[in-house]
């Protein structure tokens, strides 16, 4: 078992990355605290180069993390250029990333490098990098489209220039759990770096492979809140936290906090998630069958993995023409409304009879209507 793991949440850069949205200064800050709160290992911060605004947040954060506020590792990303690294490196961040593609593709249709030269441009970078004092994680674009044996000479090469963490990327969303032990197992053996996991979701494999990542040996995923990213976006957090609490116990995150980062960051974003999205979103714990509720009912555990309460959450039932007895009585005690089985049983069949979800007000107005046709 996996003992030493945790996350990087990357929500202010790949998660920016996702197709319209942009983040303000104010609401990258309130993230990055939100993060730290949560107690999210790393946090990637954005890229610097890329504008003003990123840059000075990156700095607002940093002022925050000298000042004790922010506890988590704060990563800069950098391209392999002198010029991406310096204004990292004036920001003062815990750590810098370097990324560069190492796939045939990448190398023959985006960079038009040999093999020789992205290993040279790599280690030149690195070096550079860490001559800064500041520590260094090389990011291998398109690892998982990567021959093995020379994603270990890149790996090598890495480690060789001053590079202490070395990031998987799958960068397409292509891989399997299958697929991803056999590239961690092909390459633990490289001593002096531990790895991280960075997998896109465009096959829908991407928490899976995460997991697979861990089991074989990456000390951290690369997530966003709510799965943001390019394309269809990476690994979310709260799921993330959630599979490794629930198969390593590891605590990756405060789970009491998933929620309300989860809504943060929809409203930044503007990216509404549908009410059936796992762990946080609002049917994660709402159940509707008759048969789940009597088992619900009887003990959680027959129809929820976990507590809500450890998530801040709350369990509740919907009454409709799927419900049976023991959910409208539950429903209804939960309302302050104590029916007798004959009154339950009349209730019962007329929410049978007519094809409608009846909400708390639809409940009290029927019942009150049968209270009236008594009298």
């Amino acid at each position: 078992m996996v003992t030493k793991a945790g996350i990087l949440d990357s929500t202010l850069r790949e998660g920016e990355q996702t197709p319209g949205v942009l983040f303000n200064r104010s609401q990258r800050v309130e993230i990055a605290r939100m993060l730290s709160d949560a107690h999210v290992a790393m946090i990637e911060a954005g890229h610097p180069l890329v504008s003003a605004d990123i840059y000075s947040a990156i700095k607002e954060i940093m002022e925050l993390k000298q000042s004790g506020t922010i506890q988590s590792e704060i990563i800069a990303h950098s391209r392999a250029v002198a010029a991406d690294v310096d204004s990292a490196a004036s920001l003062n961040v815990d750590r810098i990333a370097i990324f560069y593609g190492v796939s045939d593709m990448h190398l023959r249709y985006k960079t038009h490098k040999s093999k020789t030269e992205a290993m040279d441009i790599i280690y030149d970078a690195i070096s550079y990098a860490t001559s800064t004092g500041i520590p260094v994680r090389f990011t291998a674009e398109d690892a998982s489209r990567t021959d093995i044996n020379f994603l270990r000479n890149i790996i090598k090469t890495a480690v060789e220039a001053g590079a202490d963490r070395v990031s998987i990327a799958d960068t397409l969303g292509v891989l399997t759990p299958d697929k991803t032990r056999f590239i961690f197992n092909n390459i633990s053996d490289i001593k002096d770096v531990e790895y991280d996991f960075h997998g896109h979701n465009d096959m829908g494999m991407a928490a899976a492979n995460g997991l697979a990542a861990l089991e074989a040996g990456a000390t951290i995923v690369h997530t966003t809140v709510n799965g943001l990213g390019e394309r269809v976006g990476i690994i979310p957090t709260q799921i993330m936290a959630v599979l490794m609490k629930y198969h390593m116990d590891v605590d990756a995150a405060n789970l009491l906090m998933l929620k309300a980062l989860s809504a943060k960051v929809e409203e930044y974003s503007g990216i509404n998630l549908p009410p059936n999205y796992p762990v946080t979103g609002n049917y994660a714990f709402t159940h509707k069958s008759g048969v789940h509720v009597d088992g619900i009912i009887s003990n959680a555990g027959t129809y929820e993995f976990m507590d809500p309460a450890m998530l801040g959450m709350h369990r509740s039932f919907t009454i409709d023409k799927y419900s049976g007895k023991h959910a409208l009585r539950e429903k209804l005690m939960g309302m302050g409304i104590n029916l007798g089985d004959s009154e339950i049983s009349e209730v019962l069949d007329k929410i049978k009879n007519n094809n409608m979800v009846y909400s708390d007000e639809d409940l009290k107005a029927m019942i009150n209507s049968s209270d009236n046709q008594r009298c």
